[in-house]
């Protein structure tokens, strides 16, 4: 199987270069113009490329439709699914630097020569040696998180567009907005998507494929001061600022990000906006449980209470939001769409494992809607900071699994033809 690597690339390198930061405070999906930007260019390239059922939602889904060339019946419909946008700590626009043939040496990105890569401290790097690897130039997201799995969907719909000869079901192919801020897939029409199973490509490690996630909570803290000129504010002023600060003080420590791992979950407070009359604090409650998720919720109302009871004068609220679940709970009842996957996997030449990941995926709320979906890797490593970086034969290798894993279920399926 020859993969055009340097279409591929071509289109990665086009792809980083649009700024698709997503931003939690827009109240819109997609919630920042350059998604909308990179959404027209996918429709207008998978068109171009001969794929049928195209179209541009209104809430920001590009969907589109591989058609089966597989004489059996009973073939399952399939949804390769990548998000568009990246992380809200950075901005995007990447300037994209392709190193051929990495030589192991310390790659220092031009913009800030302070962001470096060495094989020392990034062992996936030492693995890559001799590839090509893309980086950003130091300032910005290079944006492999998920436009490594957007460009290998891309290439994989380019492949068997162009090789009607190999037998395949019908595929749909989804690209979506605002993953990283969670909202990526919960307008998503599944009637619409209309498949029988999903895998997003969302992972890093060349033959990773994740069956286990978090589960997630959101928690919003408003706290209520009293305000006050503070120059006539002594026994006056409540300070709803102050209050955020030790109510965030007085989460234990023990269990946040920086102090967890494995399967341990975490409290992790990510923003404190206000003023010293009015406060919130939003987290984020992770674990692998739902009971550890329900005592992660019970430990940051202690906090809030603890908060109120010093400060009579105050009003401190709590508000607890849904993310996703774990979708292994899911997944556990019908193992084929990862013994299949793990199968692909090994079809490229690369030994699969399975990982559970400290975090969650697009798939984790298809899953939890109904649709099964693992998550399989597209080879993007060091992501939500300047250093992330992506290897080109990496991005080929996930694309050949895609390849794989469309005649691995039309191989399965049953063998009574088409009437």
């Amino acid at each position: 199987m020859q993969i055009d690597t340097e279409d591929l690339l071509e289109r990665f390198c086009r792809y980083v270069r649009f700024d698709t930061r997503s931003d939690p405070h827009a109240g819109m999906t997609p919630s920042s113009p350059g998604q909308w930007d990179l959404l027209r260019l996918l429709e207008a390239e998978l068109r171009a490329l001969g794929a049928e059922d195209v179209e541009l939602t209104p809430g920001g889904y590009v969907l589109a439709t591989i058609p089966a060339t597989t004489h059996r019946a009973g073939v399952p419909t399939l949804a390769w699914l990548a998000h568009v946008d990246t992380a809200t700590e950075l901005p995007g626009g990447a300037k994209p630097i392709v190193h051929r043939a990495y030589d192991g040496r310390p790659i220092v990105l031009p913009d800030d020569p302070t962001q470096v890569l060495t094989v020392e401290t990034i062992p996936h790097l030492r693995e890559s040696i001799g590839e090509d690897i893309i980086t950003a130039s130091g300032t910005t997201l290079l944006g492999a998180d998920d436009k490594a799995g957007v460009a290998a969907i891309v290439a994989a719909t380019r492949y068997l567009l162009r090789h009607p000869e190999i037998p395949h079901g019908r595929i749909r192919v989804c690209f979506n907005p605002d993953e990283e801020i969670g909202h990526g897939l919960r307008t998503l029409d599944l009637k619409q998507l209309d498949a029988d199973f999903g895998y997003t490509l969302d992972s890093e490690a060349r033959g990773e494929l994740d069956d286990e996630t978090f589960s997630a909570d959101a928690a919003i803290v408003e706290i209520r001061g009293v305000a006050a000129h503070p120059g006539w504010a002594k026994d006056v002023m409540v300070n709803a600022l102050r209050l955020a600060a030790r109510f965030t003080a007085a989460l234990p420590l023990s269990r946040s990000p920086e102090r967890t791992a494995d399967r341990e979950g975490f409290i992790h407070p990510n923003e404190i906006r206000g003023n010293s009359e009015r406060a919130t604090v939003r987290l984020i409650l992770r674990d692998f449980e739902l009971e550890g998720l329900a005592e992660l919720r019970r430990l940051v109302q202690q906090a809030a209470a603890a908060v109120q009871a010093a400060e009579p004068g105050s009003v401190v609220e709590v508000a607890f939001h849904e993310q996703y679940r774990n979708m292994r709970y899911w997944l556990d009842r019908d193992p084929r769409p990862v013994d299949y996957a793990l199968e692909a996997i090994g079809r490229t030449g690369l030994t699969p494992f399975r990982h559970r990941i400290r975090g969650g995926t697009d798939g984790s709320q298809l899953t939890a809607r109904g649709l099964l979906t693992p998550n399989l890797f597209c080879g993007m490593h060091q992501v939500h900071s300047q250093r992330e970086w992506v290897s080109l034969q990496d991005m080929s290798r996930a694309t050949q699994m895609l390849i794989h894993l469309a005649r691995v279920w039309e191989e399965r399926a049953p063998a009574s033809p088409v009437a």
